[in-house]
């Protein structure tokens, strides 16, 4: 298992209860924490078939939700980390104290990650961007066919756990990349910002497509919400 991996995990068989419960629980003792779990805005079994509901209930009630109660745990010792914009101190993780530098990259990271990745998805959504950033798309890449190409062979080489992302780079150019583990393309990259971004840690795909990671990429690009890559496109292009 990789070192950053969280430990712990639910099984499939009952995992509606206890995910449900220790979400409710969560809920209540963190009201007035500094990190909150992001609603996903829609039901958990709206992406099927493409993303099963037992996954997209696992994905969010439980290993997201951990990533909040890690960085909550930390309580004092986050001191202005906790009141500065998350991309701020992702892209500036030098100045995080060293004690805590390793869990704030692990859990920030994995924190903006997913909330990140649910407004990302939608069902359905359009199949293709348009306007501004299919344009863009197309001069970077040729056309929408190799992007996905492209960015499925990214995902499909990063070993382990990690992310597959679509970015404005540092010199304002569409480029496709992938981080380990949670790690965001503010960190080493200092891309300008992510444009799309895929989850391919295995607990974002496992229930429904086992090993296949290739299935699930083929299937998540039926839930890309393109409205919203928009939007992500033109503020980091701005």
């Amino acid at each position: 298992m990789d070192r950053r991996m969280i430990i712990g995990g639910v099984g499939a068989a009952g995992v509606g209860a206890i995910a449900g419960a220790g979400f409710a629980r969560s809920a209540r003792a963190q009201s007035d924490a500094p990190f909150k779990l992001p609603p996903l805005g829609y039901a958990y079994e709206a992406l099927e078939p493409h993303i099963d509901t037992a996954t997209m209930r696992i994905h969010h009630m439980n290993h997201h939700q951990t990533y909040v109660n890690n960085l909550n745990a930390l309580g004092a010792q986050l001191g202005d980390v906790a009141k500065a914009p998350i991309e701020q101190t992702l892209s500036h993780l030098s100045s995080v104290p060293e004690a805590i530098r390793t869990a704030v990259r692990n859990n920030l990271g994995g924190h903006w990650n997913h909330t990140y990745f649910w407004e990302l998805m939608t069902p359905g959504g359009a199949k293709a961007p348009t306007g501004e950033l299919k344009t863009a798309v197309d001069a970077a890449f040729g056309d929408f066919g190799k992007f996905k190409e492209r960015l499925a062979a990214s995902a499909l080489g990063r070993f382990g756990s990690g992310w597959a992302w679509l970015v404005v780079d540092k010199d304002k150019k569409l480029a496709v990349v992938n981080t380990p583990y949670q790690d965001t393309p503010h960190m080493e990259l200092q891309a300008k910002g992510a444009v799309i971004g895929v989850d391919v840690w295995e607990h974002a795909y496992y229930l429904k497509h086992q090993s296949r990671r290739a299935d699930y990429i083929a299937a998540w690009w039926n839930v890309v919400n393109w409205d919203k890559a928009a939007e992500n496109f033109k503020k980091a292009a701005a």
